[in-house]
């Protein structure tokens, strides 16, 4: 990427996004701490219509166990959720190819989510943006600190390490075609101890493309700290609102009082 683009911010200016996650195994939506220890925490379908009713502005979808059980992700299921939903909805877990892709997109999803297998195949990010727009193109990097404000990628639902620099990384997707970051924390995930803010700011201050904050949401003023302090575009947070903490509206109505944007 070059100098000249690497601290312009393309979508500054926008709506705040809330984004739930459902990061589903066995059909079954569940939640873990650091991607173990995973509890059963309701029904995908059910899960998604309550999420947008509380305005939710998208839906992630995450099949967990896909890539380590070395399957596709449960299309059948992708069906169902889908077809409940009048917001973005964006899948990922086992996408192995542009068929992969093309068959959630045709079961109703409006973005796929790509982690372990664009970082063992690169291409993947510009054959989906080639074919399908960059905005369809989502790349997921799950992060863990190995050093001051150094990052390690790590995939296959964090059990395995790659020592790719998770910044670097990022900044390769964006020049591949990926049309936005996810980006997890490893070390924040469901600790319930807040964003990871020099982790999110660092990606998002110098890619051009939406970052979507991940991993340690802890309650309303955890989404305010994320966009004011680490300049994320959007925030996902899943533990919250499975266990009914904190509503999506409690956080939109705390970002409002805050005087930043979002869609009520």
């Amino acid at each position: 990427m070059s100098a000249s683009i690497s601290n312009v911010h393309l979508t500054s200016g926008l709506c705040k996004r809330i984004i739930p996650c459902l990061d589903v195994a066995g059909g079954r939506t569940v939640k873990g701490t650091k991607f173990q220890n995973l509890r059963d925490v309701g029904d995908p379908v059910e899960l998604g219509i309550e999420y947008q009713r509380q305005g939710a502005d998208e839906l992630m979808f995450l099949d967990i166990s896909a890539t380590k059980e070395e399957r596709r992700t449960v299309f059948d299921l992708v069906n169902n959720v889908a077809a409940h939903l009048s917001i973005p909805f964006t899948v990922g877990g086992g996408i192995n190819s542009l068929d992969d892709v093309r068959k959630l997109l045709d079961s109703g999803a409006d973005k796929v989510s790509i982690n372990s297998a664009a970082v063992r195949r690169p291409e993947l990010i510009s054959e989906i943006a080639t074919a399908c727009g960059s905005q369809c193109c989502v790349v997921a990097i799950d992060a863990k600190k190995c050093g001051e404000n150094k990052w390690e990628v790590i995939v296959r639902g964090g059990t395995v390490a790659t020592s790719i620099d998770a910044f670097e990384w990022g900044r390769r997707c964006y020049e591949l075609g990926a049309g936005e970051i996810l980006l997890t924390s490893f070390d924040a995930d469901g600790t319930q101890e807040g964003f990871d803010l020099p982790m999110v700011r660092a990606f998002a201050e110098a890619l051009p493309i939406a970052v979507i904050a991940s991993g340690g949401a802890r309650n309303p003023q955890s989404f305010v700290d994320v966009f004011e302090q680490a300049s994320a575009d959007a925030a996902l947070a899943a533990s919250i609102f499975h266990d009914n903490l904190f509503t999506i509206a409690d956080v939109k109505n705390t970002l409002s009082k805050a005087g930043i944007q979002v869609r009520i």
